[in-house]
């Protein structure tokens, strides 16, 4: 079914940003042997990063709504490079890096946002292995970051 995914994120009352243009030396995607890997996407809302540190059970739900940001830059990033979402095959795999305190320890609660928004738009071929990590920081002091591995068809 052609324009399945985004027919998806309109049903989930979603819409994708504009893909973030780099703000150093790299680019946003490279395909390479059937996989599109995604640079780190950070969390945009209304054009601005959504900063901050996950320090306790209070910022979860916060840093899930950063995750879930994240993730759909990544998708922006996808469909601006591949033409169509209709070429992802499947997420591979999300790296979710949380800026968080020393003692937070949900940084898999907080990778749920990105993880789950797969799921819900890609159905089974959003299940994706992933790491949850915590760090120091984050650019522009964004609260998430996330980066991921996408298996797609040939153009």
């Amino acid at each position: 079914m052609s324009g399945q995914y985004e027919a998806r994120l309109a049903e989930l009352g979603l819409t994708l940003p504009e893909a973030a243009a780099p703000i150093a030396s790299y680019v946003p995607v490279v395909e390479a042997g059937g996989l599109a890997h995604i640079s780190g996407q950070l969390p945009f809302d209304q054009g601005h990063v959504l900063v901050g540190r996950c320090n306790g059970e209070d910022d979860l739900d916060e840093g899930q709504k950063a995750a879930k940001l994240c993730a759909l830059m990544v998708i922006a990033q996808l469909k601006q490079a591949l033409g169509s979402l209709d070429r992802v095959e499947r997420i591979v795999k999300l790296g979710v890096f949380v800026n968080s305190g020393p003692d937070f320890t949900a940084q898999p609660q907080v990778a749920n946002g990105a993880s789950d928004l797969m799921e819900s738009v890609f159905g089974d071929a959003g299940k994706h292995a992933r790491a949850a990590v915590g760090v120091a920081a984050l650019p522009r002091g964004a609260m998430v970051e996330v980066d991921a591995v996408v298996a797609v068809r040939p153009s």
